[in-house]
């Protein structure tokens, strides 16, 4: 089965902005819920934030007035704008549908937020 493909990160500065997308496999249904998980250096992969099939939205505290997650049914992208980057975003980040599974969990994207 195909896996999720991230793009898009990189390395900014303390308060830039960044958007990173997900594009889904073909067979990705439009009634999944998507998510974005990250894992830094040292640390388990986390849930960052998700969004349903109607578009409902959830975040992590951590990153919640910070980040917006959006998903295109059509073109089968989730996307996910981070503003006011901290340090402690730097992680690769990584979209998976909730409940993840493990066999479509693709390589990811650096984020680094570095002066």
């Amino acid at each position: 089965q195909a896996q999720f493909v991230e793009s898009g990160g990189g390395l900014v500065q303390p308060g830039e902005s960044l958007t990173i997308t997900c594009a889904a496999p073909g067979n990705m249904h439009n009634q999944w819920a998507m998510a974005w998980y990250r894992q830094r250096p040292g640390e388990s992969r986390d849930w960052v934030a998700h969004v349903t099939n109607v578009k409902i939205a959830a975040y992590n505290d951590a990153v919640r007035g910070r980040f917006t997650i959006s998903r295109d049914n059509a073109r089968n992208t989730v996307t996910l704008q981070m503003n006011d980057l901290k340090p402690e975003d730097t992680a690769v980040y990584y979209c998976n549908r909730i409940p993840f599974q493990d066999n479509l969990w693709g390589r990811g994207t650096q984020v680094t937020v570095s002066s």
